[in-house]
């Protein structure tokens, strides 16, 4: 939000003469925009972070004289940039614009969004105008359309999102994630997420609940493929190359997060004791054996994955107390179709104020991925208890 809440007041002016009363509502505006430049510690190498968010952006006055004071604001927007690098390694650039209130009449949100990111072997591209051939890279090119709705009913807490996405990969000699280590691959799918959300902060929810289920698919194309397009005339199964070079998928995602307080608050500056509690499952599926199951988009699991690094649009759920990914099934590198995870956190702020939320917490968590969704046991996980801090 743009004001803040624990500033909020209602003050009642009456009138006797006429027997009326006027209410006067205070409010404080709170700084939104964020700058980020921040350096960390992710794959063994630095990675450096430089971004900008604005959130109260207003695109339709960036022609209108006297407006960039430093920038147009009024109308809501958000505007984003992002760059990360740690060299000729890697590298991610990503730009997003919303408007929230598509049409000025109803709640209804646009998001575009373009991302591009480079990985590679930290050999340079061109060597002497001529091209290098000792270098291994992934590029990942992508971009992404949404329209997001608030609906009435059942009550006022839900919302419809939509989205269409394409990601197009180039290989070049990059082996270490794919089962193919040259060639392109395409990923164009379209998404949709019901879900309801009553928490009452985004930073630190005293009450309330998010509860999402989501559905992601590509087209079918195996079912416009002729029989044996998945073997070659030896009756061998054709390469992973041309076996997704437009890949195909369904994945399907459930989780939900409550908030409970379990003390009683009040004052200028309230301190709750509250319990987070969330689950989630998620599961991709295949809609032909011959296709194969995608290796995109699959999940992995453990540890507190820092580096950022988003290729192929894998998953990664952290689980303290465990190593990096260490707990993905069959391994690390290919991903898991499967996956659950479980969390309960005591949460108890030193600090709310918006410049500078602290708070403390203990958890106990669990989670486990599966190869075979045949194999799911929702009973069956890596369990990992903890205390720590969060600053924001």
């Amino acid at each position: 939000g743009y004001f803040n809440p624990e500033a909020f007041g209602v003050n009642p002016i009456q009138h006797p003469e006429d027997g009326t009363v006027d209410i006067e509502y205070t409010v404080e505006e709170k700084p939104s925009d964020q700058i980020e430049l921040s350096g960390g510690w992710g794959g063994g190498r630095v990675v450096g972070t430089l971004g900008i968010s604005f959130t109260n952006f207003a695109a339709s006055k960036m022609f209108k004289k006297g407006t960039w004071r430093p920038i147009p604001t009024g109308d809501g927007q958000r505007l984003s940039l992002r760059a990360q690098s740690n060299g000729l390694f890697f590298q991610s650039y990503n730009f997003s614009f919303t408007e929230p209130w598509l049409g000025g009449k109803k709640p209804n949100s646009l998001s575009v969004s373009v991302w591009r990111s480079i990985q590679s072997n930290g050999q340079p591209k061109m060597i002497e105008d001529q091209i290098n051939e000792a270098r291994t890279s992934l590029e990942i090119t992508g971009a992404q359309i949404g329209l997001g709705q608030r609906w009435k009913k059942p009550d006022d807490w839900f919302v419809f999102q939509s989205s269409l996405s394409y990601q197009h990969f180039n290989l070049n000699d990059f082996g270490s994630f794919f089962s193919f280590s040259n060639g392109r691959a395409n990923n164009l799918a379209l998404t949709a997420v019901l879900g309801r959300n009553s928490v009452s902060d985004p930073i630190f929810p005293t009450w309330g609940s998010n509860v999402e289920v989501s559905v992601k698919a590509t087209p079918p194309y195996s079912a416009f493929r002729p029989l044996d397009y998945y073997e070659n005339a030896d009756g061998s199964p054709v390469d992973d190359q041309t076996r997704y070079r437009w890949v195909e998928y369904h994945k399907w995602k459930v989780k939900a997060e409550w908030y409970t307080p379990l003390t009683q608050s009040g004052g200028e500056n309230p301190k709750t004791l509250v319990l987070r509690t969330a689950a989630g499952v998620g599961l991709i599926g295949q809609y032909n054996r011959r296709a194969g199951l995608s290796p995109f988009e699959r999940f992995y699991l453990g540890g507190v994955f820092l580096s950022g690094f988003v290729l192929d649009g894998r998953e990664i759920l952290n689980l303290r107390g465990y190593d990096d990914l260490s707990l993905t099934a069959p391994d690390r590198n290919t991903g898991a179709p499967v996956v659950a995870k479980y969390s309960a956190e005591l949460r108890y702020p030193l600090s709310t104020n918006p410049s500078a939320t602290i708070y403390t917490l203990a958890f106990l968590e669990g989670g486990n991925t599966w190869e075979d969704p045949r194999a799911f046991n929702p009973f069956q996980v890596y369990r990992s208890a903890g205390v720590g801090m969060r600053i924001f």
